[in-house]
Order: C-alpha cells, then structure tokens, then sequence
C-alpha cells in the first residue's frame, strides 16, 4: 500500500475518497468539550481490540512447559501484530482518505440511496489491490476466517462458563450435562440462538452490536481484576510474614491498577455509547441477576425439601391398580398383564366413553377375549378425557385416604421423530395432570414398534432427529 502511494502516479483512492459530509442543522466546529467526548468515545471503541487476551490467559494449561513463559510470549506477539496491524491500517485509511458513515444515506452528500457501503478493510484493499483481483479476495476471505475464529472462542467458553454456573445452581442444570459428543451441547445450542435472536432485532449491525459486547467484556474484565484483588488479600491474610508476601503485594497492585483502568474503560464506554445500545446491557444485568438468584433459591429450596427427615416412611395399606385403555390391542394387554403382575389388592380397566358405537365394539372385543380384569366405562358427554379420569381417581382416594392408586398408562415407542407427531398426545397431557395427585402414581408400559427396532441398544447410536420418547393413542 504505501509503494503504491508513493511509487505510482495515481497513488491510494479509496471509492469514498470523493465523499463529503452533509451539514446538519447546528452544526459548526467542535469545542474543547465536543473533542474531549469524541477522543474518549473512539478510545472506548478501540478497547475492543484488547478482548482477545482474556483467550490466552484462560488457556494457559493449555501451553507447553514452561507455560507463564510460552503464554506471555504468545501474549507479546498477539500485542505486537494487532499493534501493527492497527497502525498500518489506521495509515492506509488515511493515506487512501477512506471516508466511512454509520448512515451513509444521510450523512454523506449524493450518496445513492440504495447504494452499498463497504467496510474499511474492504475499501483499503480495494484502493491497494484493485477489485476482483487475488489479493483483494484473499484479504476479505482472511477476514472473514478471522471473525469466524472469534466467535468460536464464544462457543468454547460460554458453555463451559454456563456449566460451572448450573454446577453452583445459578442456571438450570441442563446446562451443565454433556451431549452425545461430551461437549456441554445445551449451552452450545442456546449461545446459537441467543445470537441469532441479537442479529435479527439488530438487523446485522455491527455498530450496533459492538456496543453490548465493549460493556460486555469489560464488566467481565473490571470484576475479574477486583476479585483477584480480593483473593490477595485474602491470601496475604492467611500466609505467614515471610513466605513470598513481597510478591503477592506485587501481584495485588497489578490486579488493583488493571481494576483501575478496565472499570474507567467501562465508566467511558456506559457514559459514550449509552444511546447506541449500552443502555440495553445496563438493563439486562440486574435483570440477569434477579433471574439467577431466583434460580438459586429455587434450587435450595427444593434440596431443603428433598432432605429426609428423621421420621420413618409410611407404607401404603393397599395398592389400587387402574389401566386405562383405548382399544383392545398389543399394548393394552402388555399393560394388563404388567399391572397383574405387580400384584395389587384390586385391579380396574378404565376407559372413557366418546362415542357410544366404539365403546360397544370395545366391551365385545372385551368381552370376546375373556380378559379377567373389569372394564369400566365412564360416559363423558362432552368428549373430554382428563377430567373423567381424575375424578374417577380422586374417589378412589377419597374412598381409601391411606391407599395408593397406580395408574398404568399402555404406550408405544416409535423410531421416527415425524411419526411423533402424528398420534394423538392425550395420554401426555393426562399423565401430566396426573402426575400433581397427592398418593397416585403413574407408571408408563412401553411397547416398542418395529419402526424402533433400528434404534434398539444393540445398535451403533441414535440417528440425529430420532425420538426415543414413548406416546400413546388415548
């Protein structure tokens, strides 16, 4: 680029080399202050390019012996290239007289409104190689595989940042199981559409999102040093007089100036780009923080209630056993066989009535098998058949207060998550209101399709989109 500046007659013309700003009512030229609140607002923009340190410090297990060594030298020429880097493109810029707008349409004086605006990079490489040509190409499509790098440092540390919190219960604990491939796939998942959801309310606009991750980051940052401040003390407490206080005292000046300077990054950054987005991420904190501790105490109060006492459990005086049943085939008889064996103190078939001709074709296909267990058909006229269930439950617990009522619902496994969907899910929504009666437990009686074979345990895995979830015809 610079060769070219100052070796060749037409020397570095960027495309929007030619463009002017449209004056805006009021305007004029800056003031002290107006300059002051531009420095400190391109200041808190060009932190940005320090968020990539955090990757090598929590990597440093990672490096080869010695590793403070190997890291800090990884550290010094990632420092050294994105120095360069910065200042041979900042002078290119300026050479090549790159103008650029957050909205060009307005901004910029006969600038088509339908016209494109390319990035910075892009313009330059387009004033020092020329379009369409190779290293124009090379230069974007290293750029693009150096974002794509970027945000994959996201999806190796939010899920594992995701786990440790679901570990202490401050997010759910689904967070905090691996998946097939032993990666914390939930957190993986839900990082893809929470960013997905950010790049649809923002219409893709970095200028616009760069805005939350700046707050982002450097909250992150100024907690970090501040908690290492509070750990040194702590272990300058604990350690006696002449056991390496000296260093410890070094290490918490370090982190206290590093506090110093990341939280006025951060007081720069709230105060300059307030109204460009930074006030969503001032909102969503607190809001974040009430919703994990909620999370919290919800888990603890479910441990304090899951603790056993010191009272003994009762045992049931009797087990009610209940099959419910739709038609008289493989599954109902597996259910009726399972729940005999079980040995209870009095057995019931129980169907619910819609229509009147199917329920008659059901007591003769009842009665033609000979089954020794009763049917028992309840009429329900408005075609429901939760709430004739529950209240045929609810009287025989009314009837026995000290007995038990297992519910055996007959169901079957499929091997295809599309034909999950077409059977009916009436059994799922009655077993979950079931599943909230005090002294009633439910008790699914899988039977598996030939469609599921494939899937059995004998086989190599689960096919990706396979259901392994049972479902039933009631």
């Amino acid at each position: 680029g610079l060769s070219k500046y100052f070796f060749t007659d037409g020397g570095l013309q960027a495309e929007s080399a030619g463009l002017t700003l449209a004056p805006e009512e009021g305007y004029g030229t800056l003031g002290t202050l107006g300059i002051v609140f531009l420095a400190l607002r391109a200041f808190s923009s060009g932190c940005t390019a320090l968020t990539g340190v955090e990757a090598i410090a929590n990597g440093v297990p990672a490096f080869r012996a010695p590793k403070a060594r190997n890291a800090a030298t990884t550290l010094t020429v990632m420092a050294v290239l994105a120095g360069s880097m910065f200042i041979g493109l900042t002078t290119l810029a300026v050479l090549a007289n790159v103008r650029y707008s957050e909205d060009p349409v307005k901004q910029f004086v006969g600038f088509p409104a339908d016209g494109v605006q390319r990035t910075v990079i892009a313009q330059v490489g387009s004033a020092v190689f020329g379009d369409n040509s190779f290293g124009f190409y090379f230069l974007t499509a290293a750029t693009a595989g150096v974002l794509i790098l970027a945000a994959n440092t996201a999806y190796n540390a939010f899920p594992s940042l995701s786990s440790l919190l679901a570990q202490y219960r401050y997010l759910p604990r689904q967070l905090h199981n691996r998946g097939d491939r032993l990666v914390y796939s939930n957190g993986v998942l839900g990082l893809a559409v929470a960013s997905g959801l950010l790049i649809y309310v923002f219409d893709a606009s970095v200028t616009r999102l760069i805005q939350l991750y700046i707050l982002g980051v450097f909250t992150s940052f100024t907690f970090g040093q501040v908690g290492m401040v509070v750990h040194w003390n702590r272990a300058l407490r604990a350690s006696p007089p002449a056991e390496g206080r000296r260093s410890m005292r070094r290490s918490r000046a370090i982190n206290a100036f590093g506090a110093g300077l990341t939280a006025l990054v951060l007081v720069l950054v709230t105060t300059t780009k307030f109204t460009q987005g930074a006030y969503l991420v001032v909102l969503a904190m607190p809001v974040l923080y009430l919703l994990m501790s909620r999370i919290k105490r919800h888990y603890d109060r479910v441990a304090v209630e899951l603790e056993p006492d010191d009272e003994p459990v009762p045992l049931p005086s009797r087990n009610h056993a209940i099959v419910l049943v739709s038609k008289v085939h493989a599954p109902t008889l597996r259910a009726l066989a399972y729940a005999r064996g079980t040995r209870p103190h009095d057995l019931t078939a129980l169907t619910v009535s819609v229509d009147a001709e199917e329920s008659k074709a059901l007591q003769e296909a009842w009665d033609r098998r000979d089954l020794p267990v009763p049917l028992t058909i309840i009429v329900s006229p408005f075609r429901d058949i939760t709430r004739p269930v529950l209240d045929y439950v609810r009287a025989v617990r009314l009837q026995s207060p000290r007995d038990v009522v297992t519910v055996f619902i007959p169901e079957y496994v499929v091997g295809h998550w599309w034909e999950q969907l077409l059977h009916n899910q009436s059994a799922l929504r009655l077993k979950g209101r079931l599943l909230f009666q005090p002294g009633v437990m439910v008790t699914s009686v899988a039977y598996q399709l030939r469609s599921a074979d494939r899937l059995s345990d004998d086989d190599a895995g689960s096919a990706p989109g396979d259901v392994r979830r049972p479902v039933s015809d009631l």
